[in-house]
């Protein structure tokens, strides 16, 4: 198999780099991350590049491009710490309504590929343990529309989001597979509220909380197209953890390279070698399992999903122990507030529980497994 990126790839590869390296120093994100996480005109700036359209077809004025493309940006931006919410609403809103009516489709998807619109998803509640299918959110009619009531956590740039895509119970329990609908609530819909707040790593989330909240039909059944969405969304975290942990890695040996200690630079210490070894060989098995996840988004659903899990495990493990022993490797330095190093060991620790923690995505690879040695055959 050949995993040549393409020309255009690089190209696009290279386009992200340089805008990282011109327009977002760490200066800029730490002054971001300190005024409260609010990152719209960062994502302006890429709509100005055309990323926000990546995946959104060219009949919606997109680019049309695939998960190859979408992981080559997700690595660029982790790079640079970039915690603008592009994932949220460049990949993961327009894999949400790519299935919506068609009028509802031309209303969306041409603003958010322009970078005018930012939709997000409001899936997680308080309940849930990251399981698409606990829903406790209730839809009912209203007239000719719908009604939500609900409460979301953790909806990412909450009060910065022109809508909200909710997933919502129509019928059943809890807990049941079937009967949950994908519904679009706009920013400021009568009877929401947002809680806003920052979150550890410098962006910015909130709670959204609906009652009797006016809302627009996305899809009646709409898990598979969820699970679908939130895939993509594993993909991305997947590859932008392997870009941070990359610039993590790259940071930690040229300081090996300079800092001294007991008159020889730390770099010329046997076991500190042997660790960085270790860390290097972390990095490349989450490399490669992130390169795994976004070549399996069109598969099926049983092995797409079985294969994400498998990506977020791996890149769950990688994640903790490269910014774990990057940062004691580094000493006191590693977890000041001024080091760069902290703030990529932060972006680390929220991509591991981001649409699921390691234990989560362990029990599911688990629950996934049918295949079996021959031993109790």
């Amino acid at each position: 198999m050949d995993f040549d990126f393409t020309d255009d790839q690089l190209s696009l590869r290279d386009a992200v780099a340089r805008w990282v390296d011109k327009g977002f120093s760490f200066e800029r994100r730490h002054a971001i991350a300190k005024g409260g996480g609010r990152t719209r005109d960062v994502y302006g700036e890429l709509a100005g590049l055309g990323l926000t359209g990546i995946t959104v077809s060219d009949a919606h004025g997109g680019m049309g491009f695939g998960a190859i493309e979408a992981m080559v940006v997700m690595e660029e931006l982790g790079r640079g710490l970039v915690n603008a919410p592009f994932a949220a609403g460049a990949l993961v809103a327009p894999a949400l309504l790519a299935h919506a009516p068609a009028a509802l489709q031309s209303a969306w998807l041409p603003r958010i590929a322009a970078g005018k619109a930012l939709v997000v998803l409001a899936q997680q509640e308080r309940a849930s343990r990251y399981r698409l299918n606990q829903v406790a959110t209730t839809a009912r009619r209203a007239g000719n529309g719908w009604q939500l009531s609900g409460h979301k956590s953790v909806v990412p740039a909450a009060d910065e989001a022109d809508a909200f895509i909710v997933p919502a119970r129509l019928s059943g329990t809890e807990t049941d597979t079937a009967g949950i609908g994908l519904f679009l609530v706009e920013k400021g819909a009568k009877a929401s509220q947002i809680q806003p707040y920052p979150t550890q790593d410098g962006a910015r989330a909130g709670e959204l909380k609906l009652a009797d909240t006016p809302a627009t039909l996305v899809q009646e059944n709409g898990l598979i197209t969820l699970e679908r969405a939130v895939d993509a969304g594993i993909a991305a975290a997947c590859a932008e953890g392997v870009g941070v942990m990359d610039k993590l890695v790259a940071l930690t040996v040229e300081y090996m390279n300079t800092r001294k200690q007991f008159g020889t630079t730390l770099a010329t210490f046997q076991a500190l070698r042997h660790r960085i070894a270790d860390v290097k060989m972390q990095l490349e098995l989450g490399r490669s399992m992130s390169y795994f996840a976004s070549l399996k988004l069109g598969e099926p659903t049983a092995a797409r999903r079985r294969a994400l899990s498998q990506a977020k495990v791996q890149l769950g493990q990688s994640m903790r122990f490269v910014g774990q022993q990057c940062t004691q490797l580094h000493g006191g330095i590693g977890v000041t507030d001024e080091y760069i190093g902290s703030h990529y060991f932060k972006r680390l620790t929220m991509l591991e529980l981001t649409f699921g923690d390691t234990m989560h995505h362990l029990g599911e690879v688990s629950a996934r497994m049918t295949d079996s040695t021959g031993v109790f055959a």
